[in-house]
């Protein structure tokens, strides 16, 4: 039991000191990036999906 308490006050004094948290404005801009960039990716799998699909009816015939 002692081990168990000794890491938790260990591990919340690391996230005191040693953990550098980013900023609010740091958050909102990397948050901002990873949007855009799945709506970029959703956009390119929608496309890649769509030509493929023509190709795939292109080459069996179907309608």
């Amino acid at each position: 039991m002692d081990r168990i308490k000794l890491y938790l006050t260990e591990s919340y004094n690391e996230l005191l000191t040693k953990v550098t948290w980013p900023s609010l404005g740091q958050l909102v801009v990397t948050a901002n990036v990873v949007l855009i960039s799945s709506f970029i990716i959703a956009a390119l799998i929608f496309g890649f999906d769509g030509i493929s699909n023509k190709i795939m009816k292109l080459i069996y015939g179907l309608s």
